[in-house]
């Protein structure tokens, strides 16, 4: 296998890139940005399913990473850039298809990557996930620090997974930019995930006796994250947050949530119930773990390495995801009251 010969193009500039997961929102919000770039001649997106939106000049590929097939559309268009964002924290038909769709599919892309001869950046999206959550962490995880209590199950093991892979490509070619993001919980206007949908209950069950600290990304400083490692070299790992902290019962005031502390394994039912009958797919143990002890990253090396700073607050990013949902408005007088008795009741 011989290294890219593109050597003498401009450090940093992208001229073939290719996006997976594009027809998500966000793989969809970064291939938009990056056709937006003229000094990037072709963005190519795949994913399994056709987009329901324009893309653009986006030229859209149906294929799944899974397959070697994917290593034909990088060497017939050259591809010389991959943002790798098709991860699933739980894909429709279960937590097995999820996991192969992100194992198993990042090490086919990553094995394409290596054989190619024009590739020369890999930027993958990963998870703050893979610190994990408990009692024991420390007050702020920087990008050095091992998980007290490491994922065992679910999206943050594959986190974890993938990872390692990444890590791998970037001993066997040396000669990549490779940088991979750790990202704390998007939030915004157009967000659908796990944690949107637990802001939008109209009761919100928490861990009695817990207040966590948490942090979020606006959905459009990620896309500028992704944007600039994409277009600029900043290889290695790098936590991605907006500045500050919310605890979560702020959020839920600001949201104008009622709440219903509860016992853990009561909230484990719970969503364990919820995934099953009531639209919460995604409620895993892993963001019970989150909701009850919370995370916090340390942002300084990103900052450093972009001389850029998000434009949102974790605050500010969820005040604006608040505001587009039309949250703060609470319940009507004696809803939460009702809800309690009924629940009583059936003691």
């Amino acid at each position: 296998m011989r290294p890219s010969e593109s050597g003498s193009r401009t450090p940093g500039m992208a001229r073939v890139v290719l996006v997976t997961g594009v027809s998500r929102f966000l793989g969809a919000r970064v291939a938009d940005a990056l056709q937006a770039d003229p000094s990037i001649e072709r963005v190519i997106g795949v994913d399994t399913v056709a987009p329901t939106m324009p893309l653009g000049r986006t030229e859209f590929v149906r294929i799944d990473i899974r397959t070697p097939s994917i290593a034909k559309i990088i060497n017939a268009a050259e591809v010389d850039t991959v943002v790798h964002l098709h991860l699933v924290t739980m894909a429709a038909a279960g937590r097995l298809k999820s996991k192969e769709q992100n194992v198993i599919g990042t090490m086919q892309l990553l094995a394409a990557c290596q054989r190619s001869p024009a590739m020369r950046k890999v930027v993958v999206r990963s998870s703050a996930a893979v610190y994990g959550s408990s009692g024991h962490d420390p007050a702020v995880f920087t990008e050095t620090d091992e998980p007290v209590r490491p994922p065992a199950s679910g999206y943050a093991k594959d986190a974890v997974e993938v990872e390692g892979y990444v890590r791998g490509l970037a001993r066997r070619r040396s000669d990549l930019t490779v940088s991979v993001l750790r990202f704390a919980n998007f939030l915004g206007p157009h967000v659908d995930n796990p944690l949107s949908r637990y802001f939008r209950m109209p009761v919100v069950a928490t861990v009695l006796g817990f207040d966590p600290r948490l942090q979020f990304v606006h959905e459009d400083d990620g896309v500028e994250v992704l944007r600039r490692m994409a277009t600029e070299d900043h290889p290695g790992t790098y936590n991605v947050a907006g500045d500050g902290v919310v605890l979560l019962s702020q959020a839920l005031r600001r949201a104008g949530r009622p709440t219903l502390p509860l016992p853990a394994p009561a909230l484990q039912t719970l969503g364990d119930v919820g995934r099953r009958f009531g639209g919460l797919k995604g409620f895993s143990p892993e963001l019970l773990r989150w909701l009850t002890y919370g995370r916090v990253l340390d942002t300084e090396r990103l900052a450093r390495e972009l001389a850029w700073r998000p434009k949102y607050s974790s605050e500010e990013a969820f005040t604006d995801f608040a505001d587009s949902q039309g949250l703060g408005h609470g319940l009507p007088a004696g809803l939460l009251d009702r809800l309690a008795g009924a629940v009583g009741g059936k003691r």
